[in-house]
């Protein structure tokens, strides 16, 4: 029989799937409420020295929608609004209700030795976990140079990294920004540093647009707007090559996240590298609850495979990808077209014409497509734009 249960840096997982640091994990009640529906673990939303003053913005979130369902968030939330004196009673609170659950907290505080040391101090007399020092929060932060700015500065990842680790008694995992160059960059500085592990990614700083009939953002507040993070299933790619990228550099744990809505999601970042995952962006749109299809998905497809754990499915996918360099360049797929869904409407044909190669064509009845095998570079195109999925590259 397959288990979803797991162990990273010595933690014990009941299974892989964690509430990440944000809106979900904002108070004690809440991730009470997430535990008792089977999540694994929590990230508690950003834990701040208590003058590290919070003043959020309203409204605060814009979505993307196609056919109703939201395939992205942007959003300008802040850190937590807690105490750390609400954290320590709540986190005792929990592990004493829950003592199977993971803990995670996440903090972040001013570039100076004294304030993240203090915290991680009082959070060391916690039963947490683990620590995520958030280095990559891309909005309202920066502006004070902190998170994101902390997490594009490889020189100040590490200098902060070395401060916590030379006081923390729980393990520390980094969550590293995507909105940089090369992650591996700062992921390698601050392993030099001595950090445990990687969280990534955090949200993909961004802009979600202007309002063409009022011409304000639409993102509104009092005709004004900023920029910010940008989650859900749109950067889920991002966070693929993000997790892969990490995992061909480091053999460190890493708790990979960034558009999991489904089990599918999950099971393919834990193929490219992650030893757990973390959700946030699906919760705030369809609650807690997801966590029933994530491990019975999960579980199925585990026993499957024949995988005892997920264990024996990671790092899977990573390893099958290379440089550009490395792929074999004498292969040739062509199109197969299937004349029982293919109803000659000629899109591909348009789209082969005016898309370099113009392999395609329709015969003379215009009831059929036709290729000519010495034009067709094999690209695929025109099997991702056939409206009734007629074309099969073979």
């Amino acid at each position: 029989m397959s288990t979803l249960k797991t162990k990273v840096l010595g933690i014990e997982f009941e299974n892989p799937f964690l509430l990440a640091s944000a809106p979900p994990t904002a108070s004690i009640e809440s991730i009470d409420k997430a535990f008792e529906m089977g999540w694994g673990g929590a990230v508690l939303k950003t834990i701040t020295p208590d003058d590290l003053e919070m003043v959020e913005a309203s409204p605060r979130y814009a979505t993307i929608k196609h056919n109703g369902k939201v395939i992205c968030l942007q959003n300008i939330e802040l850190l937590s609004h807690e105490t750390v004196q609400y954290w320590i009673d709540g986190i005792k609170y929990l592990k004493e209700k829950h003592p199977t659950k993971v803990i995670i907290a996440s903090i972040m505080a001013p570039v100076e030795r004294e304030e993240w040391q203090k915290l991680v101090k009082t959070l060391n007399e916690t039963p947490i976990d683990a620590y995520e020092l958030n280095f990559s929060c891309p909005h309202g932060m920066p502006e004070r140079n902190i998170g994101m700015a902390i997490g594009t500065s490889a020189e100040i990842s590490i200098l902060i990294t070395s401060w916590v680790k030379s006081v923390a008694t729980k393990p520390v995992f980094v969550k590293l920004t995507p909105n940089v160059t090369d992650i591996t960059w700062i992921a390698n500085a601050v392993e030099r540093a001595g950090a445990d592990g990687f969280a990534a990614i955090n949200t993909v700083q961004s802009f979600m647009g202007i309002n063409l009939d009022t011409l304000d953002p639409v993102l509104n507040i009092d005709g004004h707007s900023t920029y910010g993070g940008l989650s859900g299933e749109a950067v889920r790619p991002i966070g693929f090559r993000c997790v892969s990228q990490l995992r061909q550099k480091s053999d460190l744990p890493i708790l990979g996240m960034g558009g999991i809505s489904t089990w599918e999601d999950a099971a393919q970042y834990i193929a490219l590298g992650s030893d757990a995952v973390q959700v946030c962006t699906e919760v705030m749109i369809n609650g807690y609850g997801i966590i029933n299809g994530l491990k019975s998905g999960l579980l199925n497809y585990l026993e499957s495979k024949g995988f005892n754990d997920i264990s024996e499915l990671k790092d899977i996918g990573a390893r099958k990808i290379t440089s550009h360099e490395g792929l074999n360049k004498k292969s040739h797929l062509y199109p197969t077209i299937d004349k029982e869904k293919c109803v000659a409407c000629g899109k591909c044909v348009k789209i082969c014409s005016e898309s370099e190669y113009n392999a395609l064509g329709v015969n003379d009845n215009k009831n059929a497509i036709c290729l000519d095998k010495e034009k067709c570079a094999g690209c695929s195109l025109c099997s991702h734009v056939c409206p009734k999925e007629a074309i099969k590259m073979c």
